[in-house]
């Protein structure tokens, strides 16, 4: 994603807020989201320290902090339209600096697994990031911001895992919590200096209210919807992927396990921007393209038995996360004219969030009644559903637009 292609016209930008500003938000998230998302696919390793040997509970943990976390991001969000977006976002890095400590020194399951519930509390990066870039930017340059947050997001999601495993044997991923806890504090570190951008606020009302704007291109419920679907129907598909792998390619090396479960976010990093280009003043018809990608990506994962096959499947399913997060941004930007942003992003985060634990149940239930590809398949009919209902009721989905 290159730096040229985030250049905004003066008028969607605050003055004094530009692309280094963006740039440093998305780098932020980036850093501190290494051990939320790089230590989870451990605690398998990580609970029988804790007095779980058989870790009977990593299922449950694993869901914890998405589950606080889903439940705190509306409060947060408002908090931030009151008290200011850059201190609550500087509140949340340091709650997951804190919450890391505690996980990382914590002697016993009890104390563990209120660690990781102090982190949805505290935590909530990345609603706070987005609600910070929401009061700054507008139209296509807070689309393009929205995007590059969500490349952030896949891109620890690919190379946090690698350092995690990588320094296990130095340090077990127990312990790796506290280690990495410095970098949400030295995120938070960088982002004081940072500007409040609240401030220009009623400026840019003023400009609005002097040329008045078409209505969204969806409601807020039906971006609420489509963002639960699209969560569920992508994510259901990650914690049984190895399992499937070893299904149908038995013998499969760990490696190359890893960079077929991290081929979709691949295809994220290397097109998202340039999906945002051809879709961001169409981002119904990229909805409704990346629902049914992911549909038939994931049926594909159901029938696929060769490598090739699965590398093919897991392209298109990458095809259809791309267009989906991308066109979700553009009509997260379209609704956050005239709104709130910490509140808007806050509900976006906890819808996002409960189609993420809705996820993990429907898989942990389908893998163990029907076998490893059963959480794609339920993936994809979602999906599918989704794309068809989203088609046949675009009529009624442009809703007129009031603050």
């Amino acid at each position: 994603m290159s730096a040229g292609t985030l250049r905004k016209p003066e008028q969607e930008t605050e003055q004094g807020f530009g692309r280094p500003q963006v740039f440093a938000v998305a780098g932020c998230y980036f850093v501190a989201s290494f051990a939320a998302l790089g230590l989870p696919p451990y605690l398998t390793q990580i609970l029988p320290e804790l007095g779980d040997r058989g870790a009977r509970w990593a299922g449950v943990l694993y869901i914890v902090p998405t589950v606080f976390g889903a439940l705190g991001a509306p409060l947060w969000g408002r908090l931030a339209d009151r008290y200011g977006r850059k201190r609550l976002l500087l509140r949340a890095q340091l709650g997951l600096a804190v919450s890391f400590l505690l996980a990382g020194w914590a002697d016993s399951l009890l104390t563990f697994t209120l660690a990781l519930t102090l982190q949805g509390i505290l935590g909530g990066t990345f609603a706070a990031s987005n609600g910070y870039l929401g009061s700054a930017l507008r139209g296509p340059a807070l689309s393009r911001a929205l995007t590059l947050m969500q490349g952030s997001a896949r891109a620890a999601l690919v190379a946090a895992p690698i350092l995690v495993g990588s320094l296990s044997g130095w340090l077990s991923p127990h312990r790796q919590y506290a280690l990495l806890a410095v970098l949400p504090l030295t995120a938070a570190l960088l982002l004081a200096a940072l500007p409040e951008p609240a401030p220009a606020r009623a400026a840019r009302h003023r400009t609005e209210q002097s040329a008045p704007e078409a209505p969204p291109t969806v409601s807020l419920r039906a971006l609420y919807v489509l963002e639960f679907a699209f969560v569920f129907s992508t994510v259901i598909s990650f914690p049984y992927l190895i399992a499937l792998v070893d299904d149908r390619l038995p013998g499969t090396s760990p490696t190359l396990s890893g960079v077929l479960f991290a081929l979709p976010h691949l295809v994220y990093l290397v097109s998202a921007l340039a999906v945002h280009s051809a879709f961001r003043d169409r981002p119904r018809a990229g909805v409704v393209l990346g629902f049914t990608c992911v549909a038939l990506g994931l049926a594909g994962h159901g029938v696929a038995a060769s490598l090739p096959a699965l590398i093919a499947v897991r392209l298109l399913l990458g095809a259809g996360l791309t267009l989906g997060l991308v066109s979700l941004s553009v009509l997260a930007a379209d609704c956050a004219r005239g709104r709130a942003p910490g509140g808007l992003f806050g509900s976006i985060e906890f819808f996002s969030k409960a189609g993420a634990v809705a996820a993990g149940v429907a898989a942990a239930a389908g893998s163990a009644r029907f076998g490893p590809a059963a959480p794609v398949l339920t993936g994809g009919a979602a999906a599918a559903v989704t794309a068809l209902a989203t088609l046949l009721t675009a009529p009624t989905l442009r809703t007129r637009w009031s603050r």
